[in-house]
This record gives C-alpha cells, structure tokens and sequence, in this order.
C-alpha cells in the first residue's frame, strides 16, 4: 500500500513520516499505476452508484497547499459526477456554532448509492478548535469520542468511510505558497492567513497525531498520504478508496445481476401481456 494505515491506537510521529515518499517507483510508472488504478475506480463507483446499498465518504485532511483540492479533481475525473459531490467546510456560520459541533456535517453525508467528497471535515473541531484555544480543552477532547461514536454509526449504516491527511513538508509548503506570488495565475490563491498558520506548526503536528491517534477505528481508519509529491499523492489516495470499495463489489454484481433478471421477467411478462403496436391505429 502506498499510503500508510494508521492501527487503531497506534503512536503517530508526523516528523519521522516522509513526505516525499514514492514507493520506490519512478513518476512514469506511478502514473500508470495511477491510470490503472483509476479504471478501477470508475468501474467500482458505477457499482456503487448502480447497486445503491452502500454510499462513499471520502474525508480529506491536511494543511495548506497539502493539494486537498488537487486530489478532489483527481476524483471527479474517475467517477460519475451525477453520484458525486464536493463538501467544503470553513468557518461555522452562527446559526452552525449555535449547534453541536457535528449538526453541520450530517446532513452533507451522502446517501446511498452516492459520494460526497470532504474539504476539511468535523476533524477541524479537534484541529484548528485545539491549536486556537477556541473552546475550553475538556470540550474539544470529549470530541474524539463523539468522532469516533458518530463514524460508528455511518459505517453501520452502509457508508464507506475513507479518511486520508495528506501530509506535507514544511520546506513544500513554503515553496507552493511562493509560487503563488510569482504566477500571475495562482495569484489569486493567495491568503496572508496561510502564512500565519504556519506559525504554528507544531501546534497542528501535535493535534494531527493526537487526531490520527484517537480517531482511527478499525471501521474509519486514518491513512497517512506523502503529499510533497502530487502524483504519488494522488496514486496512495486513489489506492486506499479502491481498496475500501473492493469487497463489496461481488455483492453489488450479484444484487445487480439479480435486478437485472427481475427487469427482463417484468419486461417478458409486458409484452405477452399485449405489448401496443406503436404507430399503428388502434
């Protein structure tokens, strides 16, 4: 598995995670593994969407410039936009901050036979609440429970739960941020609050593995994506949301299949029933 699945439990030191990982393989041959993989994807979400048992929820994490809109892109390219859409969370409105901290997610999870795509997620309730000293600590630690409670009941209730953080250099995120200023065309994407963000680092590096660490059930595992790359990025996350929808896929051939046999029967049963003659007077 190119990216790295985090054991319920487990002791996460971001700092010793690289991320400029790339599997040991070149760009060329990551990217036919991509395009391979992609294939996949798409087959396995038309399933998804066709069957309708189960929904897909794809969580992503990450700092600034970590490419959480880059890997979305990725996404819709491999499945059906008419099953899939994009959620992005930013700041709660004062009608979401008068209610508990996950009123505002539930209503965003997909239903069945679709997917929804978070930018950022609930997690911001134990990251940038933590870092920011916005509510007191007894608050926002009761929430790693409420988290894992909360993803509990989605996964019983047939969605697919795929978290990734993509995990970025500082030294990458300095560079992408510069970029900015130099390319006319990114200029636009730039935000003097991502530079303040990054005063504080360690603070979110210390959030992030407490995060990773207490909220990576066997049900909604995190997994950890290198991200200084954006190909091997894309590869590891397109890998995990493959290998989350695989074992269903028998199931929902057969139910299709099924279906499929109910509709002919149906259709048999029409047309010696009297099928009309169509553009003949009656």
């Amino acid at each position: 598995m190119f990216a790295i699945r985090v054991k319920p439990g487990q002791e996460i030191e971001l700092d010793k995670v690289d991320p400029g990982e790339d599997g040991g393989l070149a760009k060329a041959a990551g990217l036919t593994k991509l395009a391979e993989l992609g294939d996949e994807l798409s087959e396995l979400t038309e399933l998804l969407f066709a069957a309708s048992t189960h929904s897909l929820l794809v969580i992503l994490q990450g700092r600034d410039t970590s490419g959480k809109d880059g890997s979305i892109r990725g996404i819709l390219g491999r499945t059906n936009v008419q099953s899939t859409r994009v959620v992005p969370f930013k700041v709660p409105t004062p009608a979401e901050a008068a209610h508990d901290f996950l009123w505002r997610v539930h209503s965003h999870v997909p239903a069945r036979g679709e997917i929804a795509i978070f930018n950022r997620s609930h997690y911001e309730d134990v990251l940038v609440v933590r870092v920011h000293d916005l509510v007191p600590e007894q608050v926002w630690k009761a929430r790693y429970d409420h988290i894992n409670h909360f993803e509990k009941l989605l996964t019983d209730s047939k969605v697919i739960v795929v978290k990734a953080y993509l995990h970025i250099s500082a030294k990458e995120q300095d560079e992408r941020l510069r970029e900015r200023e130099v390319d006319s065309n990114k200029a636009w994407k730039l935000n003097v609050g991502d530079w303040k963000e990054r005063e504080f680092w360690d603070d979110y590096t210390h959030a992030y593995e407490a995060a990773l660490r207490q909220c990576s059930p066997a049900n909604a595992p995190w997994h950890i994506l290198p991200a200084d790359r954006k190909w091997y990025r894309d590869l590891a996350l397109t890998e995990i949301i493959v290998e989350a929808l695989r074992p269903f896929a028998d199931d929902w051939r057969e139910a299709l299949g099924k279906m499929g046999t109910l509709r002919k029967a149906e259709l048999t049963a029409y047309r010696k029933s009297g099928e009309p003659s169509i553009g003949k007077a009656s």
